[in-house]
């Protein structure tokens, strides 16, 4: 995005400030560039009792602030971050304050489903209010009810349009003989939307959690899922890759020869790559870069940026736009 078309709808970029926590400087940066806004400084230091101190580099009275920071590893200090940037903005006068947080950690936390447990996704959402956010933007939260936990307008983009087209414009792959999977039903409607923009069919899998690592997979059909040679799993979220190892094993021992699993959020843990690395039929693991790139990642993992999209986002909300086809759960009318 040009700085000129930015100019065309009077986005004044004087009054617009744009900083980043340290998780991710170099997707902040990269959003900053496509909205050709400079990336402001931030400063941070430690005290000897190892309490934060932040301060921004910038003035922001009187002016609309974008706060980047994806709340990747360690979660609670990037979060502790976040939360005291935002409270910096509010209390130096900034007239709106926009938390861009393209990971939302904390997102599995959605219910309470064992006794005495906190539902931490709606806590994590109550302390960004109140630590001066006016406005929230994340991409492809793990369930829609966390959408529901925020008091202030959010935003909930999707990569799905974008990996779409990584398929559709890839000569590796004839699409034909290809199914799309959901490793659970909880997230069907999901992979069935992704499914739809390639126009492949779609199956669902049925997931039982035996713990945070392993994973109990069913219900995938042997005759519907014998019909194809290769598998697109298509998944909010990787972290262990229990959940994929699983349903890949049973699809591999179901005759298919090629498995990809897409997720947006990368959460690699250190043990994820050796574990998926054990299933041959593993061909590519395609993930956006919400999070930051791991450390020596495999030759198959293809990372798909997101910083247009996000400054897409910004640009059409700071212009008066509509976001509605960015949005995750988003539908055109025409197909309703």
């Amino acid at each position: 995005m040009s700085v000129k078309k930015l100019a065309e709808h009077q986005l004044d970029t004087q009054d617009v400030r744009i900083f980043c926590g340290q998780s991710h400087p170099v997707l902040a940066q990269s959003i900053a560039d496509d909205l050709g806004v400079p990336l402001e400084k931030t400063h941070f230091r430690r005290f000897g009792n190892d309490c934060l101190e932040v301060q921004l580099g910038a003035s922001v009275r009187s002016r609309t602030v974008y706060i980047v920071q994806t709340v990747s590893k360690p979660v609670d200090q990037h979060l502790m971050e976040l939360l005291v940037m935002l409270d910096i903005a509010r209390s130096a006068g900034a007239v709106n304050i926009h938390a861009i947080i393209p990971y939302f950690a904390y997102a599995r936390s959605d219910k309470k489903d064992a006794p005495r447990i906190s539902i931490t996704a709606r806590l994590v959402a109550d302390l960004l209010k109140t630590a001066g956010a006016t406005h929230i933007m994340t991409m492809t939260l793990h369930s829609p009810q966390v959408h529901g936990f925020f008091s202030v307008p959010t935003d909930v983009l999707t990569a799905r349009k974008d990996i779409a087209r990584y398929f559709q414009n890839n000569d590796k792959y004839d699409l034909s003989q290809t199914v799309v999977v959901s490793p659970d039903v909880g997230h069907a409607k999901s992979a069935t939307r992704f499914a739809e923009m390639l126009n492949l069919p779609v199956l669902a899998a049925s997931k039982e959690r035996i713990s945070d690592t392993e994973v109990k997979v069913g219900g995938l059909p042997d005759e519907a899922v014998r019909k194809y040679q290769r598998a697109l799993v298509y998944d909010d979220e990787i972290s262990t890759g229990g959940s994929i190892f699983a349903v890949s094993q049973e699809l591999a021992r179901l005759g298919i020869k090629e498995i990809i699993p897409i997720c947006t959020h990368g959460a690699f843990s250190s043990e994820t790559f050796e574990r998926l690395g054990q299933l041959p039929e593993i061909v590519e693991i395609v993930a956006t870069d919400t999070l930051p790139m791991p450390k020596n990642p495999p030759p198959h993992l293809t990372i798909r940026p997101v910083a247009h999209i996000f400054g897409e986002a910004i640009w059409r909300n700071a212009t008066r736009q509509s976001i509605g086809e960015l949005f995750t759960g988003w539908k055109d009318l025409d197909d309703i």
